[in-house]
């Protein structure tokens, strides 16, 4: 699974009333609903067949992929190009071949990238001193840079705007486009005891890594700066930097399509620096710094800043090299509704070696890699017997989905099989596991976004389940107020992005996710087993029932297309009284897109005249241009925004 700030933050995330339950997560389970098509064809075959998926195969294939010898499997390298091979020699001995024409891999749909990467002579020259890139401060560029560019630098404290602590306000516009100077840490009592923490255990500001990332991220990123610079409190928290970040931002080398601006270049800057350069950065010492420490402890609450930052130019040094990498693809053909096409897909790619460590994502997305070659070999051998399917099947292992969905987004761009063929797409990223809200219970699995495009493919899912022994269906992350936002972070939201229906299977998170300890003995093959068999079986009934899943009609496209010259009359900054929160309405060529205040902007796409929908999510912005506002609308709410 991708990381989470490599994604747009979407618009309603910020509207409390949200976070209450929607129908699909008032008990963590969907309500089911009857259907014509509720009853899988063929289910005794489905169940036949889905038996052949075992324990030991998936073991096999998982202890074999997610070794050391695969290098964690990172795009465009040797041991993601190792997994590739493996992967098509299973297909092929299977008995599937490869889509692919006018080449001699016909299992690999090859595409080229770029990898941009900062050269080891970047650097931050701070009073006649030189900081290097990698010794002194690690950096992730995300708003583009000169090549000499000097710094704006603005103290925030210890970056915390939380009731009873604040180090800013977030109406600053004073900090707008500024380099915020933040100490990594959390204000202490006199006592050494963590102010802001339960009985003096330290908050979420005070670990490193993903929790003080989500603790500030929303209030730093809504004062819109153009970075923010974490001064790391003490040589040994430095030092693990790349190790406590690396699942939520990896280092340096930015991939991307050639001639595009990498995936994530959204959102500000971020560096990481050392005690001693932070100290340089704020005119102080190390002394100062503890000094500041002590301060705040006495006050217990934030103190006005003694720093004077001294100029600061951060050279940039860039160095972009081409490279190819593929993603692999399996066919097996259907019989009389072979043009019609299910996909079954997972990811094969992870994040690599780091600090000379292996990343194996054993279930990040080994286990649902491993699970798609048995499926594959189960309707081959199926098909074998001469029960294959009615519709045609591509099992369709990605690479890329850590870099944000390259592999998927190439795929629907240039798709082997028209997108109009394609009847769904059910996919696998972390199935293995069980998570800390199912102690000791493997018999459950997370689905996401059934419901999303097509109340049809719901309706069969659950009908399948309910076939045999039926597993947990558990909805709880299927829903817009879901702060993860997994809908968008796996391969299935490229389908979805046209129109596909899609299934996303998970089975939770894991303190090994994005760390070296994904490894494969901490995969429940018993679990993984069965989840592979309902997977497998939903698919059997996708691909052989009478009528292909439908896009509930709400979802079609209507072809409606505004005048261009209109679009302005729906730009500006609007507010609500009901919510605070504010948008912006911005016209980009022939489109507009929304942007709430510090978030990342949506596209709008039309349906009617002053009706958009924002980015396929069952939003919808109804515009009253004569009075200046819209209406917001979601799931039975509304909200009214006028212009400001």
């Amino acid at each position: 699974m991708r990381r989470p700030f490599s994604v747009a933050a979407f618009l309603l995330a910020s509207i409390p009333s949200l976070a209450q339950p929607t129908r699909s997560q008032q008990t963590g389970t969907h309500p089911t609903a009857s259907s014509r098509h509720s009853k899988p064809p063929a289910a005794k075959h489905a169940r036949r067949y889905a038996d052949r998926i075992t324990a030991p195969g998936l073991r096999q294939d998982l202890t074999i992929l997610a070794s050391d010898v695969y290098e964690g499997r990172a795009t465009g390298q040797p041991g993601q190009r190792l997994a590739a091979t493996y992967l098509a020699n299973a297909l092929a001995t299977a008995g599937l071949v490869g889509p692919l024409t006018n080449t001699a891999t016909p299992f690999y749909q090859r595409f080229s990238l770029t990898r941009t990467g900062l050269d080891s002579t970047s650097s931050v020259t701070v009073g006649g001193r030189t900081f290097l890139v990698n010794k002194d401060f690690y950096v992730l560029i995300r708003n583009p840079v000169t090549a000499s560019a000097p710094l704006q630098p603005a103290f925030v404290g210890y970056g915390i705007n939380t009731p009873g602590y604040a180090d800013f306000t977030p109406a600053n516009l004073a900090l707008k486009g500024k380099d915020l100077l933040i100490l990594l840490g959390e204000p202490q009592t006199p006592a050494g005891q963590a102010l802001l923490g339960k009985s003096g255990q330290a908050s979420p500001y005070g670990s490193p890594g993903f929790a003080e990332v989500l603790e500030r991220g929303p209030g730093l990123y809504a004062l819109a700066p153009r970075s923010t610079i974490r001064i790391m409190p003490n040589a040994a928290a430095f030092a693990r930097v790349p190790q406590d970040y690396a699942n939520l931002y990896g280092w340096q080398d930015r991939i991307a399509f050639p001639g595009t601006a990498p995936p994530t270049a959204t959102g500000p800057n971020v560096f990481f620096v050392s005690p001693e350069m932070g100290a340089a950065l704020l005119g102080t010492t190390a002394a100062g710094l503890t000094a500041y420490h002590q301060a705040v402890a006495a006050a217990g609450k934030p103190i006005p800043s003694p720093f004077q930052a001294p100029p600061a130019t951060l050279q940039v040094r860039v160095q972009t090299q081409p490279f190819t990498t593929e993603n692999v693809l399996g066919y097996l053909e259907g019989t009389d509704k072979k043009q019609e096409v299910v996909v079954i897909s997972a990811h094969y790619d992870h994040i690599g070696v780091q600090q000379g460590r292996v990343y194996n994502g054993a279930d990040d997305d080994g286990s649902g890699t491993v699970s798609l070659l048995a499926m594959a070999r189960a309707f081959a051998q199926a098909k074998k017997e001469g029960h294959g399917p009615r519709r045609s099947l591509l099992f369709l292992a990605n690479v890329g989905e850590e870099l944000d969905l390259l592999g998927s987004r190439y795929y629907t761009d240039h798709p082997v099989f028209p997108l109009a063929a394609t009847v769904a797409d059910l996919h696998l990223d972390m199935v293995g596991r069980v998570d800390s809200l199912h102690p000791g219970q493997g018999n459950y699995l997370y689905l996401i976004g059934d419901d999303w495009l097509s109340t049809d493919l719901h309706q069969l899912s659950a009908a399948t389940n309910r076939q045999g022994t039926p597993l947990q269906l558990d909805y709880r992350y299927n829903t817009l107020a879901d702060p993860s936002h997994l809908y968008y972070r796996s391969d299935h939201y490229s389908f979805a992005k046209h129109r596909v229906p899609v299934i996303y299977y998970f089975s939770g998170f894991h303190r090994d996710y994005h760390q070296p300890s994904d490894d494969v003995d901490k995969i429940d093959f018993t679990a993984l087993t069965q989840r592979s068999r309902l997977i497998f079986r939903t698919a059997w009934a996708v691909a052989n029932r009478a009528q292909r899943v439908q896009v509930d009609a709400e979802h079609q496209p209507t072809g409606f297309q505004p005048v261009a010259a209109e679009l302005s009359r729906y730009t500006g900054k609007y507010v609500s009284a009901q919510v605070a929160l504010k948008i912006t309405i911005a016209r980009v060529g022939e489109s507009l897109e929304v942007q709430p205040e510090g978030q990342y902007p949506l596209a709008l796409e039309p349906v009617s005249a002053g009706v958009f929908k924002v980015d396929q999510v069952g939003v919808r912005v109804e515009f009253d241009p004569v009075q200046s506002r819209f209406l917001l609308l979601q799931g039975g709410r509304r909200w009214l925004f006028t212009k400001s």
